[in-house]
Order: structure tokens, then C-alpha cells, then sequence
């Protein structure tokens, strides 16, 4: 796999806040694959996501921005595995959400808009709260963990019919070992 295809961004998870798990990939491996790793990264990330800040990220951002994507799979992977949430975790959530207050501005101009969040900060708190909306909502009992012990990514799995997340990496390495695993034990056709 070529570097363009390891740091192409993720937009099949199912939501905004599931693809900024996704800007990690094989996040539990040896190798992991950071895919915001300067604020220019993150800026695209973000105008991708249609959520362009008015003024464009920082370091500082950055930084945010990471510490925000490894609390939500905190919170996402322990509500997915019915474990108690760490506490810690929704603090610290809780505090960022306080500290960014987000009045919902409309305009129809041929299409319904929200005005642009004015910094970084303002635009990751709309997808902390889709992640909260999600974690806390119904929706959540149709997140599903990747069964890739180096992946692990959180996908919307709505119809439960999806074993691996949307990554074809993932789906690929688990067929080959399933299969190897019945050749090994003689329950596969040879």
C-alpha cells in the first residue's frame, strides 16, 4: 500500500466524528498511520468535512484536534464494548464543550446554511457534540469496533450486517486469516 493510499482521509465510517477517528488508522499496530499530522492536513481534513474555520488551524489546534480524536474512541470504544465510560474522558469532553459555546446560525442562499465556524476549536466542538448526540443516543447500539487487532476503528454499522469497518485492508487481512485458520484446522475447502 503507497503512502497516498495509507494518508487518504476516511469518509465511509458513517458519521463526521466516526471519519475523525478514522484521520488514525491502525492506530493499535506497530506502524500507526497519523493522517493529520500539520495543521494543513487537519485544514483539509476539515474543508472536506464542511467545516472550514473562518480562521484556518494552528499547532495548538492540532494539537486539540488529536487529544479530541483519541478521547471520543475512549468514550466510543467503551460504549461500544458496554464498558463503564472512563471518567476522565467525559471531563474532559464535557469541559471542551463548555469552553465553545456554538449558536446555530442559518442562511438560505439557494441551500440551507450554517454559517462557518470561526476557529478550529468552534468547528471540532460540532462534531464532539455529534460524537455526544451519538455515544448517548439511540444510534449508538449501531456502532461497531473493527475486529482488527491493530484497526479497532469505530464504524456506524446500522444493519449489523458489517464485520470489518469500511477500510478493504481490514476486511482483506481478517478473510485471509479466517481462511488460513480453516485450512489450519481442516474445516475449509482446500
Amino acid at each position: 500500500m503507497g503512502d497516498d493510499e495509507r494518508l487518504a482521509f476516511r469518509f465511509d465510517c458513517g458519521a463526521t466524528w466516526l471519519n475523525l477517528l478514522a484521520t488514525s488508522g491502525r492506530t493499535f499496530g506497530a506502524h500507526p498511520v497519523e493522517r493529520i499530522a500539520t495543521p494543513e492536513r487537519l485544514a483539509e481534513w476539515l474543508d472536506r468535512s464542511e467545516l472550514t474555520p473562518v480562521r484556518p488551524p494552528d499547532e495548538d489546534d492540532l494539537r486539540q484536534a488529536v487529544a479530541l480524536r483519541e478521547t471520543l474512541r475512549a468514550l466510543a470504544l467503551a460504549v461500544v464494548e458496554g464498558a463503564p465510560p472512563p471518567a476522565r474522558a467525559a471531563a474532559d469532553i464535557a469541559r471542551f464543550l463548555d469552553a465553545q459555546p456554538d449558536p446555530v446560525r442559518l442562511t438560505a442562499a439557494g441551500r440551507l446554511l450554517r454559517e462557518p465556524p470561526p476557529t478550529t476549536g468552534a468547528a471540532l466542538a460540532r462534531v464532539v457534540r455529534q460524537a455526544v448526540d451519538h455515544l448517548t443516543g439511540p444510534e449508538r447500539q449501531a456502532l461497531a469496533v473493527c475486529p482488527e487487532h491493530d484497526c479497532r476503528g469505530v464504524f456506524a454499522n446500522p444493519t449489523g450486517r458489517r464485520r470489518w469497518c469500511p477500510s478493504p485492508a481490514c476486511a482483506s487481512r481478517g478473510r485471509v486469516r479466517a481462511l488460513r485458520e480453516r485450512r489450519r484446522t481442516g474445516t475449509g475447502q482446500r
